[in-house]
């Protein structure tokens, strides 16, 4: 990182200067494009260790200005080498955060534009447009008609799943406390499994429930760790019996640790029993429901109030877009909602629009239909199906390598793209299978060939194998077992 100090670009009189813009943009896309031809070369997971940036880096920003071609450098030198390549052919440890050109450029546009479509007003175009496209991509989810702005519900784009929930969980306070009074917030109760996302939970502390009042229910490898509609019914129950209050339950549809199923139907059927709001948490798994033999994972999903899934993991659109139904827009509304004066303007008050900022927890908000418009039309929905179960394929081909290796064992049934592995417990000399197992994808991780992560399920040590980075092909899936492999009998020829 260095000082120009005769550097002189476009001059501060215009820091948008149109000719100055279109030299740094082609330079940039190329820089990126470079990146992308050449990210299977690098080590998947980064290799530095804590602090190294602060060891790189200037203590003070610079006073003069530098040149792009010199920020350009500094980024090839010190900025990639500490970046966890997600987009990497093989990466395969967490849910995908999966890429596009359309998205590409839908966020370039979106950030070019630069506009703050908090109301109708503020920007026409985004509000309509993001109205539009959730209705598109309910309509090929084959949503209820009462979750779409065509039937009086409606959708919007927000950043993550936890602001969906945490709006959610907000309208399903307010509803339940307008029914028994607001001093009894107390009483009030959130459901999940002790698989549910700890967004949840993060949620309801935000929301003002009760640290004893999330209900993590129970589940077991014999359901393949689903949400059991008898174990909610006796959590409620009990919590009945003790004078609490059911208010909120999510249920989730592809879980972090397993992608477990939740029966939606038969959850909804309990908690509608007792007044709950009941949210459909489907992140990773409700891109796949486009296509129409994964589309039985949500039904039953008509009985819920809202549903949410994340384009931004499989849908080839890039970070951050989580998509959110519900079927009382009202309800977000109100809870959600202000109105202070310098807002106030002849179409809100009309009610014949739709203000974005009353539907999320902040003001602020971007033009995330842009690149989900980009999306859908660059690539169709058919294109994007077979993206999808492309993905599945490999998974299925991961899976049946697993199988095939007596030394290992799946710990669930696989569901879409996602292999939950491990050794067996009986090759571990010391019967710690869970110290075994971690040492070995300590060592995949490290080789920086392929990027796994963990999960801890029932007390069991497990690998998680994820295909869907954009870019990721069966070779990377074939070789990502063999390193596994080698690694595995290293670790055992070192323990025996």
């Amino acid at each position: 990182m260095g000082s120009n100090s005769d550097y002189n670009p476009f001059t501060m009189n215009n820091p948008l200067n149109p000719e100055e813009f279109r030299r740094q943009g082609h330079m940039i896309v190329d820089f990126l494009a470079d990146y992308y031809h050449n990210i299977p070369n690098y080590p998947v997971l980064s290799q530095v260790e804590p602090g190294y940036l602060q060891k790189r880096l200037p203590s003070f920003a610079p006073f003069g200005p530098e040149s792009i071609e010199t920020i350009l450098q500094d980024i090839k030198q010190h900025i990639i080498p500490g970046i966890t390549h997600w987009q990497s052919p093989s990466f395969f440890a967490f849910f995908p955060s999966s890429g596009s050109t359309a998205a590409f450029m839908g966020e370039m546009l979106s950030t070019g534009l630069n506009v703050v479509g908090f109301n109708w007003l503020s920007s026409p175009a985004a509000t309509e447009l993001e109205s539009t496209v959730m209705d598109w991509l309910g309509q090929e989810l084959k949503l209820p008609k009462e979750f779409l702005f065509s039937g009086h519900g409606g959708g919007v784009m927000l950043g993550t799943t936890c602001e969906a929930i945490l709006a959610t969980l907000v309208a399903a306070r307010d509803r339940t406390l307008n029914l028994i009074g607001r001093d009894n917030i107390g009483k009030l109760v959130v459901y999940g499994s002790d698989q549910t996302h700890c967004a949840v939970q993060k949620a309801a502390h935000i929301a003002g429930f009760h640290p004893k009042n999330f209900r993590a229910v129970k589940t077991s490898r014999s359901s393949s760790y689903s949400l059991q509609p008898q174990s909610l019914l006796k959590t409620v129950q009990n919590d009945i019996r003790n004078g609490l209050v059911p208010c909120y339950l999510c249920a989730t549809v592809g879980t972090t640790s397993t992608t477990a199923v939740d029966p939606v139907g038969a959850l909804c059927h309990v908690a509608k029993e007792y007044g709950m709001w009941v949210h459909i948490d489907g992140a990773y798994a409700g891109s796949a429901c486009i296509c129409p033999e994964f589309r039985s994972l949500i039904d039953g999903v008509e009985d819920a109030d809202s549903f949410s899934l994340n384009a931004h993991k499989w849908f080839l659109t890039n970070l951050d877009c989580c998509c959110l139904w519900v079927k009382d827009p009202n309800s977000l509304i109100k809870s959600l909602s202000t109105n202070p004066s310098y807002l106030h303007n002849n179409a809100s008050e009309s009610k014949g629009v739709v203000d974005y900022k009353d539907w999320q927890i902040t003001l602020s908000r971007r033009f995330r239909a842009l690149k989900v418009w980009m999306v859908l039309r660059s690539y169709g929905v058919s294109n994007l199906r077979n993206f999808l179960r492309s993905h599945v394929e490999m998974a299925k081909t991961f899976e049946e390598l697993v199988k095939k290796d007596k030394r290992f064992e799946i710990v669930v049934p696989r569901n879409l793209a996602m292999v939950c592995f491990r050794l067996k417990p009986s090759l571990s000399s010391d019967s710690d299978a869970n110290e075994m197992n971690r040492k070995l994808l300590d060592s995949v991780n490290e080789s920086g060939r392929v990027y796994m992560s963990p999960a801890m399920v029932e007390g069991m040590f497990v690998i998680r194998c994820a295909v869907g980075a954009t870019l990721t092909q069966e070779e990377h899936v074939i070789m990502a077992w063999n390193v596994v492999q080698e690694h595995a009998t290293a670790l055992l020829l070192n323990n025996y």
